[in-house]
């Protein structure tokens, strides 16, 4: 009989080569199903093999949980079978995790555990040791317990260590740093964690570096979120540099790849022909085997030394894979699709702040594109109206769309800020209410971005100068975060909307706003909140005629700002209340400089609320010094300006997306009362904030239209099921 099953284990591989799925399926079951007994380690290879088709194939996770807990019962009966038993827990692990049983899944991770104690000690059982710890510190991460999480990273780290393997330590270093980014309790611990990586990243051959693109790609990003976070832009951009580079190679390598298999397919059709004479089938198998050979190269898979095929190992293909750590460990952060796409939203990140408008737009279109691939393959499709399609995710694909669809919100995001920064006010309502639409279809998947939203129309609000409205919606976009640093941002900006109203009531309410935020200011991580409420308190100051006050606060901040931000649109902001400041104390020379610094930052990002605002200063200046000439010109340009941003308020307020955007209504989604979905969404997320600081909207005169832009990016929850 075991050369029976042989023969339906091989048949059943054949047929998953060819994509017959449900064929090799059935050839298998014909063994677990058959009236003749088969040997229980023959059924327990066998179900092990089906589990592992469901798992690779379908979404049919419960069906393969059935296989795996039946083979579980009968290892019990065989006293060895090591490598069995360890790869039957793992699998069930997985699929106890994708149903949401989490405490099952610790249950069985122990008993692995527990296996691996009485076990004598080889190659083997630490890989094993590893693998379940990894597992057991998802588990525990999902139930949002990070010290044990921590803690069960830590037992793998000195593992991999014993084992002088330095890519596996690396796998846990990184794990262990993630953690620590998603709940970040104090400096010194996340300080010691990114030491403790770049010590691991350091002693791997650098040949060996560029082989291991998961972990590149793993620990390039958290170091771009490090940075981020205390603000060391300068220090991250080499990161994001080598984030790109890598992501280029590898979009040439699949490009190389593609080409490579359909010159194959055409070799091996050749020579599947009857009538080729002997001369020309040798020199095709010749070719053959040369671009079998490019093909391994590229792909880093062999057959000869593929996994297993029987025994419960999910095979990885180069298509969507990025591993983090060898087989049995299940080590995937993202599919390589959303690292793209994260890879994008970084660059857009980084280049927006410097003005780079023409790259940014470039990203979040490739960004969008590559999503909306993804969603596809869900069934997500854009512009498709479902009532309630959370309701049809099944939970195993919960995970990885929640995934996609928070990377498309960032994306859409940065999207707004960049139209609302050029004044393409249209534009920004278009993505706006994309966001909106998707938030409303996935209201559980994105509760979290329900108050970036509600900040996102407060921004919209104050640009065209509907600044009672932008109050009302910033304030509730800080009701509902729990994120400290978003809701002291949210207050400053409906403060900075309390001082354009211009009348004494509403400074006073915008005091109200500032106070708090400015006495615990030096308590974030890193300096966004500071430099944001200290341009708003100095321009507050200014305009109560507190001129030395506000010279000190606003010269401090330039130069926080200068320092460790390198956002132009804020410094053009800080020149500009400061050449208006100038102007005040009649210290002409200094404004005339300071304010045409501010003008060129401001032609180059295309802030026509801020040249505006600059111009009038120099309208004003230019009165002062009597330089008619120049007072003509520079008033005959601003007209021009004004003119223009009249037409782009005009054309906005015409839409028929207005009124509802700046209403003050909060977005109403039925929200489901899916425990599933939920705690599907609630595992190791990425929560960590790209802390990206933007300039805050001001206004030289109440008379002035509107002035610039309130711009913010917070990374919030990136959700994702597994570490």
């Amino acid at each position: 009989m075991e050369g029976v099953a042989e023969g339906l284990w091989g048949l059943a591989d054949y047929e998953e080569k060819k994509g017959e799925i449900g064929k090799a399926v059935k050839c298998l079951e014909a063994i677990c199903q058959s009236q003749v007994s088969f040997l229980p380690i023959i059924e327990v290879k066998t179900r092990l093999r089906i589990a592992t088709l469901l798992l690779k194939h379908t979404n049919n996770v419960n069906h393969a949980k059935s296989h795996l807990e039946r083979s579980q019962l009968l290892l019990k009966s065989i006293p060895s079978c090591f490598e069995l038993k360890c790869r039957a827990y793992s699998l069930l692990s997985q699929c106890y995790q994708l149903v949401g049983a989490i405490p099952s899944q610790k249950q069985i991770l122990n008993k692995g555990l527990e296996l691996i104690t009485t076990s004598e000690d080889g190659f083997s059982r630490r890989l094993w040791y590893c693998n379940f710890n990894s597992q057991l510190a998802i588990a525990l991460t999902i139930e949002g317990d990070h010290h044990g999480s921590i803690s069960a990273l830590e037992n793998g780290l000195m593992c991999a260590t014993q084992m002088c393997y330095p890519e596996l330590q690396m796998f846990f270093a990184t794990s262990i740093l993630h953690v620590h980014l998603m709940q970040w309790e104090n400096d010194s611990s996340v300080q010691d964690a990114v030491n403790r990586c770049n010590i691991i990243w350091e002693s791997i051959e650098s040949e060996k570096r560029q082989q291991c693109l998961g972990l590149l790609f793993y620990n390039e990003l958290l170091h771009v979120f490090y940075l981020l976070r205390i603000c060391d832009y300068k220090n991250a951009v080499q990161h994001v540099d080598k984030l790109d580079a890598a992501m280029k190679s590898d979009l040439q390598r699949r490009q190389q790849i593609k080409e490579l298999t359909k010159e194959l397919d055409a070799v091996n059709e050749s020579l599947s022909r009857s009538d080729l004479n002997y001369r020309d089938r040798s020199a095709l198998s010749g070719k053959q085997a040369h671009l079998e050979e490019q093909l391994n190269n590229l792909t880093g898979t062999d057959k000869e030394f593929s996994e297993p095929i029987y025994f419960g190992s999910v095979r990885r293909t180069w298509e969507d894979k990025l591993e983090l750590a060898p087989p049995p460990i299940d080590g995937e952060w993202l599919p390589k699709g959303a690292i793209y796409a994260l890879v994008d939203l970084t660059v857009v990140v980084f280049n927006r702040p410097k003005g780079l408008f023409k790259e940014c737009l470039k990203r979040i279109q490739s960004g969008l594109q590559t999503i909306q691939e993804q969603l596809k393959k869900l069934g997500i499709l854009d512009g498709v109206r479902v009532l309630e399609p959370e309701v049809d995710l099944q939970h195993s694909a919960i995970w990885i769309a929640s995934v996609y669809l928070m990377l498309l919100m960032h994306l859409l995001e940065n999207k707004v800020a960049v139209d609302l920064t050029r004044s393409d006010f249209v534009e920004a309502q278009e993505a706006l209410v994309q966001m909106r639409n998707w938030c409303i279809r996935f209201p559980t998947i994105l509760q979290a971005c329900e108050c970036v939203i509600e900040m996102l129309r407060g921004q919209y609000a104050h640009c065209v100068s509907c600044y009672d409205e932008a109050i009302y919606h910033f304030l509730e976009a800080s009701r509902l975060s729990e994120n400290k640093s978003m809701q002291a941002m949210c207050c400053v900006y409906a403060a900075i909307s309390y001082i354009c109203m211009g009348d004494a009531e509403s400074s006073a309410k915008a005091l109200d706003l500032i106070g708090p935020v400015l006495g615990v200011m030096d308590s974030f991580t890193g300096v966004r909140e500071k430099t944001s409420v200290l341009l708003a308190h100095g321009f507050l100051l200014m305009r109560q005629q507190n001129l030395q006050e506000a010279r000190n606060r606003l010269a401090f901040g330039l130069q926080t700002t200068h320092n460790t931000l390198g956002n132009l649109q804020l410094v053009s902001q800080y020149l500009t209340v400061l050449g208006n400041l100038g102007l005040a104390l009649r210290d002409t020379g200094q404004a005339r400089e300071i304010l045409r610094s501010s003008l060129t930052l401001a032609k180059k990002l295309n802030d026509i609320p801020t040249q505006i605002w600059v111009l009038s200063n120099l309208t004003a200046l230019y009165q002062q010094l009597g330089e008619k000439g120049s007072e003509m010109e520079n008033l005959d340009y601003q007209t021009k300006k004004v003119e223009d941003l009249q037409k782009r308020i005009s054309d906005a307020c015409s839409s028929s997306h207005h009124v509802e955007l700046i209403a003050k209504v909060k977005i109403k989604a039925h929200q489901l009362s899916g425990i599933d979905i939920k705690r599907a969404i609630s595992g190791p997320s990425m929560r960590v904030d790209l802390d990206i600081p933007e300039s805050i909207g001001l206004s030289a005169t109440s008379s002035m239209t509107s002035s610039s832009r309130l711009m913010d990016f917070d990374m919030g929850r990136l959700r994702r099921r597994k570490a």
